[in-house]
């Protein structure tokens, strides 16, 4: 280690006062008092290709959710999934009693027969136009009645999905207060980010992006921005970007907690390692000692970007090239002389 010593001499006499018995001399003396250049580490600075990554959390979501329910009240006669089946789009899920269902349906084939017949009788001129129109109209409104009730009779899933939730049970008497079934669709599934306003126009529809999940340590996913929401949340002041994740695998699952890493390009700009950084007390501006050609070192302000592990990004107060204090900045101040470690 390389020492250097600022010696400052200091003279002075020194009188011995005489003793009993003892003769009164004088004796000039030297004073030295020893101050020593603070030490400390210096690192060289360069610009680089910053990559301008930013990490949000969110939750994964279905990417459809139904509630299956009919449109009336019923007895549920038959249930035909649990939670955590898988099932296809128009499977049956539940059955609610056919009775109404039976009923229509005769009252519907006694009214085709009898639109049958006045057609024939209409042909033959025995019967005016708007009777037959008045039937027709019948038959139709018969029909719709049918159809509404076999929809709301056999419940089918309207998608390919995980069965989440089931509510009722075979016997059960459907009150219209909470859905027979829950049905979410997870291939693919999609998540909701909410990004700082000021990136709002870094991000576009079909940009690409990385996943991680800590319910699954050491693996990556990517997805794909679906949708960018056109309002920014003036309390958060954020956007909302829809990912979409393919979830091939259904590895991925709704309730998850996330980490979505959303990549902005990249800037080029000087790169300090995180101990150079020091923080002024009771604000939250941020400085760097650089260090002078004649050895003193400036109290630089400069303005931080991103952090990268160990590193900082900085947007303002350096340049490349300059070589700042990594080590000792407990001893300095504004355009104190150091000593460097080499």
């Amino acid at each position: 280690m390389k020492t250097i010593f600022r010696t400052i001499m200091i003279a002075g006499s020194v009188i011995a006062a005489a003793g009993c018995g003892n003769s009164g001399n004088k004796e000039a003396q030297q004073a030295v008092v020893v101050i020593e250049d603070p030490v400390v580490a210096v690192e060289q600075v360069h610009v680089r290709e910053v990559p301008q990554i930013a990490t949000y959390t969110s939750t994964v979501q279905a990417y459809v959710k139904n509630n299956i329910a009919p449109q009336m009240t019923g007895r549920i006669t038959k249930i035909n999934a649990e939670i955590g089946d898988f099932v296809k789009k128009g499977q049956i899920l539940a059955e609610i009693d056919k009775a109404q269902l039976l009923q229509a349906q005769l009252q519907l084939q006694n009214k085709e027969v009898e639109l049958q017949r006045l057609k024939s009788l209409y042909e033959a001129g025995g019967l005016s136009k708007s009777d037959l129109d008045a039937i027709e109209l019948a038959y139709n409104v018969a029909k719709t009645q049918v159809d509404n009730l076999l929809e709301n009779t056999v419940l089918r899933s309207p998608i390919d999905g995980v069965v989440t939730a089931r509510n009722y049970d075979a016997g059960d008497l459907y009150g219209m207060s909470a859905p027979i079934y829950t049905v979410e669709q997870i291939v693919p599934v999609k998540l909701l980010v909410g990004i700082s306003e000021s990136d709002y126009s870094k991000v576009k529809k079909g940009d690409s992006i990385e996943i991680t999940a800590d319910a699954i340590p050491g693996k990556t996913f990517y997805g794909k921005v679906e949708k960018i929401y056109p309002t920014i949340d003036p309390a958060t002041r954020t956007f909302t970007v829809e990912v979409v994740v393919e979830n091939k695998y259904k590895t991925l699952r709704p309730g998850m907690f996330a980490r979505v890493a959303v990549n902005f390009g990249s800037n080029n700009n000087v790169v300090v390692p995180d101990v150079a950084v020091v923080k002024q007390q009771g604000s939250g501006e941020r400085f760097i000692y650089v260090l002078n050609e004649d050895g003193t070192v400036t109290y630089q302000k400069v303005v931080l970007g991103r952090r990268m592990g160990a590193e900082y990004e900085v947007l303002e107060g350096l340049k490349d090239g300059d070589r700042i204090v990594t080590g000792g900045q407990i001893r300095l101040k504004d355009g104190i002389k150091v000593t460097v470690n080499e």
